[in-house]
C-alpha cells in the first residue's frame, strides 16, 4: 500500500517537502560553518572581552551563540567554586562584580574542554602563564583555528625576545592576530566609549572577522597590518605607566608626567623598530599606541600600584602591594620592565633606553623612586 499512498500525494506537496528539506539542509550546512569562540582567561579584561564577544555572537548568524570562557578555578570565601557562581549568576563576582556577561557565556574550568570544537581562540591571561597554557593545548585544538592575543607582555628566551602572538603561533601551529588599545576594562564593562586596534599579519579577511567579533557601538575596532607594532605598543606602555606612577607618588606634577609619557613613547618606538624593522610609524598613532599610553598612565593598575610604591619610598615590594591592592589581578609593567631590561642588557642597549632601564632599577630597589627624573642627565639624543 505504501507506494500507492505515495503516488496519491499531490505534486505541489511533494515539491513543498523537497523545498523544506533543502532549506533545512542549507540551515544545517550554515550552522556547521558558523565560528565557535572560546575566551581563554577570565580576569578583569577577559571577562569584559567575553561580554563584548557574547553580544555579537547572539546578534550575528555567522557565529555559534555560546561563548566558552576558560576559568582558572578558585574557591570563593563562600565555599562555592568560581565557575559555578559565574554560571549561576552570569557574573564574575571576583574579577568583574556587578556586570552581566551575557547568558550565552559558559564558564568552564577544564581548559581542553573549553577549546574543544572552537575555531576562534581569544587569549587573555597574564603573559607569564601563556607558555604553560600553550603547552597544555598542543594537539588539542582544531587545525583550522585562528587565535587572537589580548595579552600584554613578552617572553625572553636565550635566543631573544618572543612576542606572545609568536609564542602562540609557534607552539600551536596556528595564525595569531593581536588586539590592543586604550582599554581600561572597567570602563568598557559599563559601556563607556572606547577604541581598540587589531594587528594582523597577512589575511585581511581574518582581521575583519576579529573586528566583527569585538565591534560594538561603544567599542570601536580598526585593523592594521602590523602585529609586532600593535603588540609591542600594548606591552611597553605598561613600563611607561610604572614611571608615571612614580611621578604621581612623588607629587612631581603634570608637567613632569607629560615629559615622562613623551620620552616613554619615544623609547617605545625606538625599541620596537630596533627589534622589528617592519614596525610602522603610523601604528603609534592608533589606539594601541599613543592613546593606550595616555589612558594607562592616567588610570591603569600599573600606574596605581607604582604610585603606592613611590609614596612608600620603595620600602614595600611590588609583590606585596599587588596582593593588597589588586585582589588577585596581576601587574604586567614590573615583569615587562624586567624582560625589557634583560633584552637591553644582552644587546648592549642600556644606555640607549634610560627610562626603561631606570624603571627596572627602581622597581627592584637598585635606585630610589626619585631617580625617575634624574635619568635625563644621560638621555641620548640619537632617536
Amino acid at each position: 500500500m505504501a507506494p500507492a499512498l505515495e503516488a496519491q500525494v499531490p505534486e505541489e506537496a511533494q515539491q513543498t517537502v523537497a523545498n523544506n528539506n533543502s532549506f533545512l539542509n542549507s540551515v544545517n550546512d550554515a550552522a556547521s560553518h558558523r565560528s565557535k569562540v572560546t575566551v581563554i582567561g577570565s580576569g578583569n579584561w577577559g571577562s569584559v572581552a567575553a561580554k563584548l564577544i557574547s553580544s555579537n555572537t547572539l546578534r550575528l548568524g555567522s557565529f555559534h551563540e555560546e561563548v566558552r570562557m576558560w576559568v582558572y578555578e578558585e574557591t570563593l570565601p563562600s565555599g562555592e567554586k568560581l565557575t559555578d557562581v559565574i554560571n549561576r549568576t552570569n557574573e564574575n563576582v571576583k574579577y568583574l562584580p556587578g556586570i552581566k556577561l551575557g547568558k550565552n557565556v559558559v564558564a568552564d574550568p577544564d581548559l581542553e574542554n573549553a577549546v574543544k570544537d572552537s575555531n576562534m581562540l581569544v587569549f587573555v591571561t597574564p603573559h607569564q602563564f601563556m607558555e604553560g597554557i600553550c603547552k597544555r593545548l598542543v594537539g588539542k585544538i582544531r587545525a583550522d583555528a585562528e587565535a587572537i592575543s589580548l595579552v600584554k607582555g613578552m617572553e625572553v628566551k636565550m635566543e631573544g625576545p618572543c612576542m606572545i602572538s609568536s609564542l602562540i603561533s609557534e607552539q600551536l601551529g596556528i595564525n595569531c592576530s593581536v588586539l590592543m588599545g586604550a582599554n581600561i576594562a572597567n570602563e568598557i564593562a559599563v559601556e563607556k566609549f572606547s577604541e581598540a586596534t587589531v594587528g594582523y599579519r597577512h589575511n585581511r579577511e581574518v582581521a575583519e572577522r576579529w573586528v566583527q567579533l569585538f565591534y560594538t557601538p561603544y567599542f570601536i575596532v580598526t585593523a592594521v597590518q602590523d602585529v609586532e607594532g600593535v603588540e609591542l605598543c600594548g606591552t611597553l606602555k605598561n613600563v611607561v605607566a610604572i614611571a608615571a606612577g612614580f611621578v604621581d607618588g612623588l607629587e612631581m606634577g603634570n608637567n613632569t608626567k607629560a615629559a615622562i609619557m613623551r620620552l616613554g613613547l619615544r623609547e617605545m618606538k625606538a625599541f620596537s623598530k630596533m627589534l622589528f624593522p617592519s614596525v610602522k610609524d603610523s601604528t603609534f598613532f592608533e589606539s594601541c599606541g599613543v592613546a593606550d599610553l595616555i589612558t594607562t598612565c592616567l588610570g591603569g593598575r600599573n600606574r596605581k600600584v607604582a604610585e603606592a610604591y613611590a609614596k612608600n619610598g620603595g620600602k614595600r615590594s611590588f609583590d606585596e602591594l599587588e596582593a593588597e591592592m589588586l585582589q588577585g589581578q596581576k601587574l604586567q609593567g614590573v615583569s615587562t620592565a624586567s624582560e625589557v631590561y634583560e633584552v637591553l642588557s644582552h644587546r648592549g642597549w642600556l644606555q640607549l633606553f634610560p627610562l626603561f632601564s631606570t624603571v627596572h632599577e627602581i622597581s627592584t630597589g637598585l635606585l630610589p623612586p626619585s631617580a625617575i627624573v634624574e635619568y635625563s642627565e644621560k638621555l641620548p639624543r640619537s632617536f
